[in-house]
């Protein structure tokens, strides 16, 4: 029999499975939700409803004259701002939304335990309820770093545990000629630490952006101009940061936020050269278009973050700075799920 002819992917029929339709929606509404977490957090509307889960005490948002004007009355701390309402509220709603098809999807997998994915649905359930908890700490809290960094992890986590969610009913072991499989199984530990530091530099991206240490290095590749500025990692770095002050704008000084900025860009660094060696042993492993495919994420991801600093974050750059940090990471998952369902096609004439 001829090995190359029997390369094909085993495949399941998930396309009337309504399992893996509820993990396709849920994956498309989770990268929603993320960019509009993004959105609001770039234009400042983290706080533009400072009540939860209403606004202003509204369903949606006060909009009429008289609405406002009750509204102003009863939170006379933070008068109305409309442009920062609506994309609080879209975000909430839309994180609704996504809560409910969860629900759903966890309903049904309850429903046929046993079947792959079981645990997996319920982890995922527990993921987005503690998202909604952290969701309102982010208002009640007043946008304390801690919360909003931790908000934007949970966030990347619910994508990528619906995405491998889709994945799981989606794919069954695949056959690869024997060379391959064995290249692959060499690169696996490689792929593993390729995707901790990308969760890594996705964590100092939500403390750059939660800190306000976007533009703390206005200049590129240098910052301030100088290769080593004057840095305060010590309180950059603080996760102590008390409970109570607004942090909206960031509460750091200076070279606490150029600290925090330079980390990021260092994280940058070492996740270029692994993603870069990686797709450069996948390409020798006999998988091109993977090897491809990462190098067009993290080459796109890396020009938006470059772009994001000479540009002086611009609020699209910045947005899909934030998508590109979630296509990069999926990209990675599922390269590292499709290394743990090959198999050697030699053991089908075992």
């Amino acid at each position: 029999m001829d090995v190359e002819s029997d390369i094909t992917e085993l495949r399941k029929n998930y396309k009337n499975d309504w399992r893996f339709r509820l993990a396709l929606i849920g994956t498309g509404l989770a990268l929603v939700v993320v960019v509009l977490g993004a959105f609001t957090r770039l234009t400042h509307a983290g706080l533009g409803c400072p009540d939860w889960p209403g606004c202003y005490g509204h369903l949606l948002w006060p909009n009429e004259s008289h609405e406002i004007a009750a509204a102003n009355a009863a939170f006379p701390d933070t008068p109305v701002e409309t442009d920062k309402t609506w994309p609080e509220m879209v975000h909430r709603y839309f994180a609704g939304m996504l809560l409910l098809v969860v629900v759903g999807l966890t309903y049904m997998f309850w429903r046929r335990r046993g079947h792959r994915g079981f645990i997996q649905s319920h982890i995922l359930l527990g993921v987005i309820l503690l998202q909604a908890a952290f969701g309102m700490w982010t208002v009640t809290l007043k946008l304390w770093p801690q919360v909003v960094t931790a908000h934007l992890l949970g966030g990347m986590a619910t994508l990528s545990i619906l995405w491998m969610l889709a994945e799981r009913l989606r794919y069954r072991k695949r056959l690869i000629p024997p060379h391959e499989f064995s290249a692959l199984q060499k690169i696996r530990p490689l792929a593993v630490v390729a995707v901790v530091a990308v969760c890594l530099q996705i964590a100092l991206g939500g403390w750059t952006s939660s800190n306000y240490a976007a533009l703390a290095c206005p200049d590129f590749p240098t910052c301030h101009s100088e290769w080593w500025p004057a840095a305060d990692f010590s309180q950059g770095f603080n996760v102590a940061q008390q409970i109570g002050p607004n942090y909206l704008g960031g509460a750091m000084e200076n070279d606490a936020r150029t600290a925090i900025h330079l980390t990021h860009r260092i994280g940058a660094i070492i996740v270029t050269l692994l993603v870069s060696l990686l797709a450069l042993l996948a390409w020798r492993a006999g998988s091109p278009r993977w090897a491809q495919g990462l190098l067009a994420v993290l080459c796109l991801q890396v020009g938006l973050g470059i772009a994001n600093v000479v540009m002086f974050l611009p609020l699209p750059v910045a947005v899909a700075h934030n998508a590109g940090a979630a296509l990069l990471l999926l990209s990675l998952l599922t390269f590292c799920y499709r290394i743990n369902t090959v198999q050697p096609a030699i053991k089908k004439y075992s």
